[in-house]
């Protein structure tokens, strides 16, 4: 059985979206550990969020798995270039492209970019997101609201309606959800909003695409330890992370890779409007 770290975490709090060098422990992406097999080979992949985190950890076993990688990122560029340094090493093609989703228009030269460089695109994983912290409703305000709503999910139906054009039959949208689909925490309202949101397009969306042959699904990861989270979250709840889960302690982003490996890959031909659950244990139904 693998040794992962357990809470109490001393990670210092760090502006929001977070870096991945300052945190405490380091999170796992599969640097050491991720082994291909060659189940993507000669795939393209484009995978927002991908400088850190899960989206990180994808990008990796994706390299190693044979599919050339555009990493879309917020401004975190030396962790984005930390990724793309993996990537090459694998002899694979790495494309970054920095900007804000929230903007349509970034979203759709995300995709142009990915055109431009690799001639197509056969996987897309919308995973980037952006999430806070608040006890009580009125400590909301419209803007973090709709701040968390344009990166979350709007900016996952910008990406897929340009990506979908250039994805040929047996091609493979991978987003991701949140154990906050089924079980929302009230202190991510806004966020766990948009996670249930993001359930409901991938099983909407998967039927719509079904006669194209793209298959459609998400992962709904549990507690894991990123950036995100000494980023967002109080200090109390950052020292705890994870503890709650039957585990008790949050996934590495290391232990995600595999689900998205399987739902990119075109062996998996009949899963579509499926969520495979990451969550330590915790029920997803």
């Amino acid at each position: 059985m693998l040794d992962f770290p357990k809470p109490p975490f001393t990670s210092p709090p760090q502006p929001m979206p977070g870096s991945t060098a300052a945190m405490q422990p380091r999170p796992d992406h599969g640097e050491h550990s991720y082994q291909g097999s060659g189940r993507l080979q000669g795939l393209r992949a484009v995978i927002t969020g991908g400088d850190s985190g899960i989206g990180r950890a994808v990008a990796i076993a994706y390299a190693r798995e044979g599919a050339d990688v555009l990493i879309s990122y917020l401004n975190e560029h030396d962790d984005a270039q930390e990724v793309k340094a993996l990537i090459e090493h694998e002899g694979r093609r790495a494309e970054l492209v920095p900007g804000d989703l929230q903007d349509p228009a970034q979203c759709r030269r995300v995709i142009d970019h990915a055109v431009q460089a690799f001639g197509g695109i056969d996987i897309l994983v919308n995973n980037a997101a952006h999430q806070a912290s608040f006890k009580d409703i009125a400590d909301i305000s419209d803007e973090e609201w709709e701040l968390t709503f344009k990166v979350n999910i709007h900016a996952m139906f910008y990406l897929t309606k340009a990506a979908v054009p250039h994805i040929k039959p047996g091609g493979s949208i991978i987003n991701t959800a949140s154990v906050n689909s089924d079980n929302p925490n009230p202190t991510l309202l806004a966020y766990a909003t948009t996670k249930g949101a993001i359930q409901n397009f991938t099983g909407g969306l998967a039927q719509m695409l079904a006669e194209r042959g793209i298959r459609v699904n998400a992962v709904a990861p549990g507690p894991i330890w990123t950036p995100l989270i000494p980023s967002t979250m109080p200090q109390q709840a950052v020292a705890e992370f994870g503890k709650q889960t039957p585990m008790q302690r949050p996934g590495q982003p290391a232990e995600l890779a595999t689900a998205y490996v399987m739902l990119a890959d075109p062996l998996s031909s009949y899963v579509s409007g499926a969520t495979i659950a990451v969550t330590g244990g915790r029920p997803f139904i």
